[in-house]
């Protein structure tokens, strides 16, 4: 589903990737693990499009997206989730969702309101809350949750467990399997080893923009200590 071979980044002169190679399959979660600062929110944003290209190619399900701008690759069924979730403030949960609505697409699942609130059962409880007035792990769980609203076949999610309380970590690991088991492909940006064992089925590890190990999550753990 997504392929990146030889993948480069950089911002102004400072070289952050040197040369990623990966792929991502339909029905798997990917993690890339790493520290902070290793790469792994630049290497999503760069497939997203978010960091002017280089060098390397990126195809997602055999179209090349490399060059292409961020609302171009969304438009082909790619969601992301930011870090810092970016949910509209002002608006409510409701509200939020409807933003990001596209159009049902071939391949991939139709995703409604009530459908993600029987995944996120806490958000259908809160339906007219303003984005603002929600708790850290309830934004993250809304951030997930309005991405899914543009029916995508996969999903980029940077940090998804970031500073959350133990009960929402377990919530969003539940949602990233039940997202697994219909078939869309996560690639998940994590430095927490206890969550990325929760929910990836293989592991690439990035140290200083480069790979340096990959395979099943106990290769990659035996070859370095994440936490």
């Amino acid at each position: 589903m997504l392929e990146v071979r030889g993948l480069t980044a950089a911002y102004g002169k400072a070289q952050v990737l040197f040369g990623l190679d990966f792929i991502a399959h339909a029905g798997e979660v990917l993690a890339l693990l790493g520290r902070n600062g290793a790469g792994k929110s630049t290497a999503l944003k760069r497939v997203m499009g978010l960091v002017p290209p280089q060098a390397g190619e990126i195809l997602f399900d055999g179209v090349r997206i490399g060059t292409l701008p961020p609302y171009r690759i969304a438009r082909l069924g790619l969601g992301y989730v930011p870090e810092e979730r970016r949910i509209f403030t002002d608006l409510s949960v409701r509200e939020n969702l409807e933003v990001g609505r596209q159009p049902r697409r071939a391949g991939a699942v139709n995703w409604t309101s009530g459908r993600l609130f029987e995944l996120f059962p806490h958000l259908g409880r809160m339906q007219d809350r303003l984005g603002g007035r929600m708790s850290g792990g309830e934004q993250q769980m809304l951030a997930i949750a309005r991405t899914l609203m543009g029916n995508p076949r996969a999903i980029l999610l940077d940090e998804p467990a970031e500073g959350l309380a133990p009960i929402i970590v377990e919530q969003v690991a539940t949602a990233i399997g039940e997202l697994k088991a219909d078939g869309l492909c996560v690639l998940l940006c994590e430095q927490n080893l206890r969550f990325a064992r929760r929910v990836a089925d293989r592991a690439c590890l990035i140290e200083q923009g480069r790979i340096v190990a990959s395979g099943t999550l106990a290769a990659v753990q035996a070859h370095y200590a994440i936490v």
